[in-house]
């Protein structure tokens, strides 16, 4: 398998710059990184899982996570947001993107998360368990999307019972709420 020379970690302080790289190449514009790099600083998005995938010394992918809410619960369960998922171009389609959703749902289940969110892509996401059409089982998003993407707001629920427990709309972290991350 393809995945096997590849080692998946947190990313630290120091990793700032691969992380950048990953991002700008993986979606080919500065948008993604600056994203990346506003969330990284945004303290309504800690406690945030930050992960690197690398092959020797090269990053290739980086995957983050960062702490929402659902509006109108007292008593909001711990709930992240998966955005972005990136992987370098040519190392695409090789399973590091699995890699990495793998291990931040674990890391997440680990700190006591219930609920992780993506707005995505439709035929890869569930895939690795997501649900698609959050809002349908009662977890609106938190800009509008519009019914022909409705699917691709999805959710993986991470212990049992929580999904029945909590409704309402995810609040996202501050660098993330403003209406042009929610377009699919």
């Amino acid at each position: 398998m393809a995945t096997d020379n590849i080692q998946v970690r947190e990313a630290k302080d120091s990793d700032l710059n691969n992380v950048m790289a990953v991002e700008k190449e993986a979606f080919g514009s500065e948008e993604e990184a600056n994203l990346v790099s506003n969330l990284l600083e945004d303290k309504s998005a800690e406690p945030v899982i930050s992960l690197l995938a690398f092959k020797k010394n090269e990053a290739l992918g980086h995957i983050l996570f960062t702490k929402a809410t659902i509006d109108g619960n007292t008593s909001s369960p711990l709930v992240y947001i998966l955005a972005p998922l990136a992987v370098k171009p040519k190392h695409q389609r090789q399973g590091i993107g699995g890699m990495l959703i793998n291990e931040g749902l674990k890391k997440l289940k680990a700190i006591g998360a219930e609920m992780v969110f993506v707005l995505g892509h439709e035929s890869y996401y569930p895939k690795y368990g997501f649900k698609q059409n959050a809002a349908r089982m009662g977890f609106s998003p938190t800009y509008p999307i519009p019914e022909e993407h409705a699917d691709a707001w999805m959710i993986y629920p991470l212990s049992s019972g929580s999904i029945d427990e909590f409704k309402g709309r995810v609040v996202c972290a501050d660098a993330m709420n403003k209406p042009e991350h929610w377009r699919e």
